[in-house]
Order: structure tokens, then sequence, then C-alpha cells
């Protein structure tokens, strides 16, 4: 992952006066290119990386191959763990990674360099995701400040019928979600998420964020967006599903399928969500060779009804005359 590779080369110039594209494409095993890219993707980002050209030229970091990072700025030490640690793609290799540079830098860098790297979680996996980089929104600095230094805003915010509020909020992180980013935050009536785009003014009280100790953003996140999606997807059918079937299901329904456990003739129960009994009872119908549907009565009266019809329809060909006998299917029929 990016993430991993951004602190690798971090550590590589640590351990090293200099570095060239090449070594590191060596070390990591990627193209020259993509360590180019990331190099760069470093030095934009404010990490004190800088290129030596000309012969024996390569990439340095200011200060030389500080152990310490003494070379760091306090900006510098936030950027560089903005840039490699959101908490989305920490694994643990890279997790123990963070640990032991946060105890290099020097002790006033600390609490907001950890913070930094947990500030902001990317989504894109999610509905109505994409794979462009999201376009940062106005006031998206100054509320991922605000998060990493811990401290209450006055946030101005315009809802979807145009209304404009402003209250007092506690941000607790950054959620990027395919071209949209959103603000995780506590407030007086509980936990709370603000499209950034709409945020219309921020201000920073000085106050201190009261915080949660078990606060984890990305699991944030995910009961929020689960939550979001239950709303979405109020009704919910239940089945009974052949093991052979569930990689089919869980592509064709991603979130809204959930798996539970085994009967006593082998076939797993699973619930799947929608929105509307008769398109829901589309979906499922071509499912028959995999699922049987026991509930609600509806969806079931909705799938009887789709079989006859499909029965009638294709039972004969155009010019009327009688088509093959159905096939006999290997699941149970709902």
């Amino acid at each position: 992952m990016r993430a991993d590779r951004l602190m690798a080369i971090v550590l590589l110039l640590q351990h090293r006066e200099q570095v060239t594209a090449a070594e590191v494409a060596r070390e990591l095993e990627i193209s020259e290119r993509t360590a180019r890219r990331d190099l760069d993707a470093l030095g934009t980002a404010g990490v004190p990386v800088y290129s030596v050209q000309g012969r024996g030229g390569g990439w340095r970091l200011v200060g030389g191959a500080r152990t310490d990072l003494s070379g760091l700025t306090a900006s510098e030490a936030r950027a560089l763990f903005l840039v490699a640690g959101p908490a989305s793609s920490v694994t643990p290799a890279l997790k123990a990674a963070l640990r032991k540079l946060v105890r290099a830098l020097p002790e006033p860098f600390r609490a907001q360099a950890a913070a930094a790297a947990s500030s902001h979680v990317t989504d894109p996996q999610r509905r109505g995701s994409s794979r462009a980089e999201p376009r940062p929104p106005r006031f998206l600095a100054e509320l991922q400040d605000a998060v990493i230094r811990g401290i209450q805003i006055r946030l101005g915010y315009v809802d979807r019928e145009r209304t404009e509020t402003e209250r007092t909020v506690h941000p607790l992180g950054i959620v990027a979600k395919g071209p949209s980013w959103y603000l995780v935050a506590d407030t007086e009536t509980g936990r709370r998420t603000f499209r950034i785009d709409r945020v219309s003014s921020v201000d920073p009280t000085g106050d201190p964020v009261h915080r949660p100790d078990d606060f984890d953003l990305a699991e944030s996140w995910r009961a929020i967006a689960d939550e979001v999606e239950r709303k979405r997807t109020p009704l919910e059918a239940r089945a009974m599903c052949a093991p052979h079937g569930i990689g089919v299901l869980r592509m064709g329904f991603g979130a809204r399928l959930e798996v539970g456990g085994s009967t006593t003739d082998g076939r797993i129960e699973v619930v799947i969500r929608g929105n509307d009994e008769y398109i829901l009872a589309g979906e499922l119908a071509g499912l028959v060779d995999w699922i049987e549907v026991t509930g609600p009565p509806r969806v079931r009266d909705h799938l009887a009804s789709i079989g006859n019809a499909l029965v009638e329809r294709y039972s004969s060909d155009p010019n009327g005359r009688r088509t093959a006998q159905p096939r006999q299917f290997s699941g149970v029929s709902a």
C-alpha cells in the first residue's frame, strides 16, 4: 500500500545519507517512476525531503540521516504522519513503524504527530465512491488542524434545506469518501457527521476536545456508515443460502448482506436488506439456485408472482410453440 511505501522511504532516508530513485525502487520492489512519484509526494506534503542534482545526486532528508528526526519542525512532523498514516490503510507492520517513529520525534512533537496519523480515514469502497482523489474542500485544513490539536470549534453549517446554523462541536476526525469529505464530531446531541463542503465557517474556541479514550475513527465511521445504510434499506428479507452461494451474494449485495450461522442441513442463514418489497424480490428471483427466501411473506408472494409471470412468458416461443421444460434448479425455490 502507498502509505507503507512512504513510511519505508522515510525510514530508508533516516538510515542513509542519500538515496536514489533506483535504490528506492530496488529496496521496495517498485518501478523507478513510482519511486520518484512517492519521493515527490513526500516533498509536496511538507516532509523535508529534497533532491540533489547531477552526478552522484539523489534524495536527502533535511538535517541528514538523523535517527532522532530532530531536523523536523512540528509542522513537518505532522505533514509526515498525515501522508503516511491514514487510519483506514494502516497495516500492523506500518503501525509498528509509526510507533517507533513517534518515539524518535522530539518530545513536543509526539502528541500531534500521533494525532495526525489517526486523524483521517479514506473510505473508497462504500456506495457512491470513486477511484478519483477527492478534491479538498474549503475549510478542510482548518478542520484537520482542529482535529490534530484537539481544539473545539464553532462550526457554521448549511443543511440540505439551505438553513444555516452554528454550533460548538468536538472534532474527532476527517473521512474522505469518494468525492466527498466529512467531519466526525461530538455535539450536545451526540455524535454527528458534517459534509465539509457545507461548512460555512470554522472558529476555534481554544477549549480542549473531550475525546473518548476508546475512540477509533475507522470503527466509528463504519458504525455511522452502517447506520446510514440501514436507514436507506430498512426492509429485511430472510433466507437460507447454500454454502457455495455466499460468494455470489457478497458480490451482488455487498454491505446489504448479513451472514449468520449454519443450520442443521448445512445451509447458512442470511439477511438481505432493501427499501422496496417488489424490487428486493426481483433482485432475489434470479438466485433460486442458491437461496430459499423464508420471509417476510410479502417478499415471498412477490417472488411467486414473478416466477409465475416468467413461466407464462417463457414456456412458449414467440410463435406460440411449447418450449423445452424448465431445468431443475439445485437450490430450493422460494
